[in-house]
């Protein structure tokens, strides 16, 4: 079992235990997403950590985009609850990565890129440079972000 997924069972146990409801409906739902993500497909499989922080950092994009939406409609309660339950999931997720961080990753992203091209790669080769970037990034930046700091590089 992925050491993040049985991490989250243990905190969901805790939670249940300790009657803490928020940190109860996050979990769970998470877990939700998870096993969802397992058997989707032709076959069941186990996710490994990195697919289980991938499905992580989609709830609490939803989670967010749920609480701007909510705060559009002036219902703050519900808005309040989607960002306490987008707080607890990101507990789970690594650190993001500093604007300076993710500056140095596209730049290595685009210099490696340039290598393989043997020429400066431009707005052309975005693609092909998002795909180095997101491989160095990991899941430590949003794709809205990281796209962003290559679009400027590749201009710049």
């Amino acid at each position: 079992m992925a050491e993040l997924k049985a991490r989250l069972q243990a905190d969901l146990s805790a939670a249940i235990k300790n009657r803490e409801t928020v940190r109860m409906a996050s979990l769970r739902m998470a877990l939700a997403a998870v096993t969802t993500e397992e058997v989707a497909g032709t076959t069941a499989r186990e996710l490994a950590d990195d697919e289980v922080v991938r499905v992580l950092a989609r709830e609490v994009k939803k989670r967010k985009e749920a609480a701007e939406a909510f705060d559009g409609a002036g219902r703050v309660e519900q808005a309040q609850a989607e960002r306490d339950e987008a707080a607890v999931l990101g507990e789970y997720l690594p650190r993001q990565l500093s604007d300076e961080e993710l500056e140095g990753l596209v730049a290595e992203a685009v210099a490696e890129v340039s290598e393989a091209l043997g020429s400066a790669p431009g707005q052309r080769q975005m693609g092909q440079v998002m795909k180095v970037a997101n491989g160095k990034v990991a899941g430590r930046a949003e794709g809205g972000r990281v796209a962003g700091f290559v679009r400027a590089r590749l201009q710049g």
